[in-house]
């Protein structure tokens, strides 16, 4: 199946900036998306942290990069990890997308944050950020979104996470995302303890710190 998201010539993501160099276009990507996730210290996105502010997010992310940002993906998709002797975790398929991200939204929603451990706190946003990300919404940029997107919500709930140690640790971020995602028909080989770990790190110094740490940082996709 041909892939709409991508250049006919080429194997790049049609893109706002004209460009067809992939190197070029994830220069361009992570810089603007640094810049606009910055730009989201002072100007956020008033929402209900729904689905609908999910995609607010990622529209304010990547729109001067992509003119379909901030709507979900329209095509199946994989992608191979290293991690996994390069098999793709299994996203969901588009039709699927917002009931999905819907069912996991409601559910964090609702969670009573003030009455919970440290520990649990950690589990709960790790399990549902890793459930969030394994629908992967966008073509491109969920990550990014995503944990911007958490960072926000712990905040406005009180819970202040410290994003600068996802900066510092994009790459292991990501690999524990896919490692907390891994269930294949064979078998489920999820390791949460990765992403819980370094979410469970963020919330201690986050705690420790007398200011609310931002998430002025860009994340692998």
């Amino acid at each position: 199946m041909k892939d709409p998201y991508l250049y006919d010539d080429c194997q790049v993501l049609r893109n706002t900036l004209g460009i067809k160099d992939a190197d070029l276009l994830d220069k361009a990507e992570v810089d603007l998306s640094c810049n606009a996730i910055n730009d989201l210290l002072t100007s956020s996105i008033q929402g209900d942290y729904d689905f609908d502010h999910l995609c607010g997010f990622h529209k304010r992310i990547f729109i001067d990069v992509y003119d379909w940002a901030g709507k979900p993906r329209t095509v199946p998709m994989e992608k191979q990890e290293a991690v996994l002797g390069y098999m793709s975790i299994k996203y969901a398929h588009p039709k699927d997308i917002l009931s999905e991200s819907t069912a996991i939204l409601n559910r964090l929603r609702g969670v009573e944050w003030g009455s919970l451990s440290l520990d649990n706190q950690a589990v709960i946003l790790s399990d549902n950020m890793a459930q969030l990300w394994k629908v992967h919404p966008y073509r491109e940029g969920n990550t990014r979104t995503i944990v911007t997107f958490f960072c926000h919500f712990a905040w406005n709930r009180g819970i202040p996470l410290d994003s600068e140690l996802f900066e510092k640790n994009a790459a292991y971020l990501r690999s524990a995302l896919v490692a907390a995602t891994a269930v294949f028909p064979d078998g489920d080989f999820r390791k949460p303890d990765y992403l819980r770990g370094i979410v469970k790190d963020s919330l201690i110094r986050g705690k420790e710190s007398n200011d609310r740490m931002e998430p002025a940082f860009a994340i692998d996709n």
